[in-house]
């Protein structure tokens, strides 16, 4: 589709749909999920296993073929945690898989097709068994991962921080830095003293930017009918 050619009203429908899914489907799923959840296409989120918290003002992604999934592992001696902060966006395909505990602190991005676990799942020797190789796993308030970012056991990503594309992390990665590679490597420092602008910036007035999204939104699709639409869906045409 060139452009959405739906109208207002049906635009509205859809989204308390999404909304109702999300209550009734999603946030049952969680311990604890705080106020403000924005989800696209809740169908293709994926949460199992317990002690998994969301929470304020979250932003959860996923589209179709790109499930994005939580989940936690109860090996009967202990269960998994996932503790997702305020703000933080997470992206279509992301996979966050936790033995012990992997906490994502506040404002952090995480782009699409990232995958973090804190377990081996499997001894180097015994192969039937995880053993003892499994750490948790920290990512630093305002760290930002980029697409296909793998994080391993047992590391901290420091406040500030940004992971390239495609990087595979290994071991602890400082504040205020820019890391790359497999394995990822600090290639450049960041200046802790500038002014930063994170994602919670957006959220000071939730309630007027709720408001100012919808007048967008209506003047976006004001020529759209539903005629029109309808036309869009059962014989489009290069226009669409």
């Amino acid at each position: 589709m060139r452009r959405d050619r739906r109208p207002y009203f049906i635009r509205r429908i859809r989204d308390g749909y999404l909304d109702f899914y999300t209550k009734r489907f999603l946030v049952p799923a969680c311990d604890a999920v705080g106020p403000g959840l924005s989800v696209t296409s809740p169908w293709d989120i994926e949460v199992w296993g317990g002690n998994i918290s969301i929470g304020s003002h979250v932003h959860l992604h996923a589209s179709r073929g790109n499930i994005l999934r939580l989940s936690t592992w109860d090996n009967g001696e202990r269960q998994g945690r996932i503790t997702i902060g305020d703000y933080v966006l997470i992206s279509p395909g992301v996979q966050i898989i936790s033995s012990i505990h992997i906490n994502i602190d506040r404002n952090t991005m995480i782009a699409g097709g990232c995958y973090m676990c804190e377990s081996d799942w499997h001894d180097t020797y015994d192969r039937t068994r995880e053993l003892e190789k499994y750490a948790p796993i920290t990512i630093g308030e305002n760290a930002w991962l980029g697409v296909r970012v793998i994080v391993g056991k047992g590391v901290t990503i420091g406040e500030n921080s940004i992971i390239g594309a495609g990087s595979v992390v290994t071991r602890d990665i400082p504040p205020n830095c820019i890391a790359a590679g497999n394995p990822a490597r600090v290639v450049r420092e960041l200046d802790p003293s500038r002014p930063r602008r994170k994602r919670e910036e957006l959220f000071r007035e939730p309630e007027r930017m709720a408001e100012e999204m919808d007048r967008l939104m209506r003047y976006m699709l004001r020529e759209n009918t539903l005629g029109g639409w309808l036309r869009s869906v059962f014989s489009p045409t290069r226009e669409d």
